[in-house]
């Protein structure tokens, strides 16, 4: 019952810091006095009872425990001005290493600065956008949440989860993280083009077309290399029907090359004949595949 009585008792104290702190109307005030006698009554506690007190308030413990990640929590005291100095700077040279396309040493100058200061959501939601540059989605939605662990109000870092989330094909919560991005910021208009960028993949990725191909076509959509083999093969498909049609048609292995090419057009006339929306929807995915976050400037 020990460990339930100090429980209650870092409750009440909770309850009682909310009941001074102003923000409450009296029927609100009077609702938590209530509350706190019944607690006391219910687990016989009072408050002088200070040696069931812990040494962090109930609120900094559950703050830690919704930033608890490799064992990194709060500190119990604010860091110094010097070290918060320092954090800055750290956090503007890892911004200037953005720039520069130094993904690696950005994400090691904004864990410095972290290491000095746990309580700055910027140095979070800045490593998660260096994670994302290098392909590290995972660490990059672990620093988003603690970004919005210490700030709900970040709008940058919900923006940031959603870019992230899209590039792992998960639609839906990125969706879900654009649009609570839009409620903290309404007129930002790159979370509004990668809201509708994370629409469109999650309506290619539950189409009919791809889903009854028998195969992960909306994978094969989004995989990069894919739509660039398609972009070079109908570029060089032009190409090289102009030269076997030329003076050099039949010369040295040309007639082989132009079977190719005409096998490869039949093809390509056999799956727009079978599926047109396939056709179209490579062609749209080309039009609207680069993200809006590229040219984001950094805080």
């Amino acid at each position: 019952m020990a460990v339930e009585k100090r429980l209650a008792y870092s409750i009440v104290q909770f309850l009682r810091d909310q009941t001074h702190g102003g923000a409450l109307n009296s029927d609100e005030q009077e609702s938590l006095e209530v509350a706190i006698q019944c607690l006391e009554t219910t687990f016989k506690i009072s408050s002088s009872d200070c040696h069931l007190a812990v040494p962090q308030p109930l609120r900094e413990i559950f703050l830690n425990s919704l930033l608890k990640n490799d064992n990194i929590t709060i500190p119990e005291t604010s860091p110094s001005p010097e070290d918060i100095e320092r954090a800055e700077q750290l956090k503007n040279e890892g911004n200037n290493h953005m720039k520069e396309d130094n993904y690696r040493c950005a994400v090691e100058c904004y864990t410095k600065a972290i290491e000095l200061d746990l309580r700055n959501a910027v140095y979070y939601c800045n490593r998660a956008a260096a994670h994302s540059k290098l392909g590290n989605y995972t660490e990059a939605t672990g620093d988003c949440e603690r970004a919005i662990g210490i700030d709900p109000t970040y709008s940058k870092a919900y923006g940031r989860m959603g870019l992230a989330l899209t590039a792992m094909n998960k639609y839906p919560e990125a969706i879900s993280y654009f649009k609570k991005a839009l409620v903290l910021d309404p007129e930002n208009d790159t979370y509004k083009s990668n809201l509708k960028i994370a629409e469109q993949k999650q309506k290619e990725a539950t189409s009919p077309v791809t889903a009854g191909l028998g195969f992960d076509m909306a994978s094969l959509i989004n995989n990069p290399a894919f739509i660039s083999m398609v972009g070079t093969c109908y570029l060089m498909s032009g190409m090289m029907s102009n030269a076997v049609g030329g003076p050099a048609a039949g010369v040295g292995g040309m007639s082989d090359l132009s079977s190719l090419i005409e096998a490869g057009q039949q093809f390509a006339q056999q799956i727009q004949q079978q599926n047109p929306e396939l056709i179209e929807q490579l062609r749209n995915h080309i039009r609207s595949r680069s993200f809006s976050g590229s040219a984001e400037e950094h805080s």
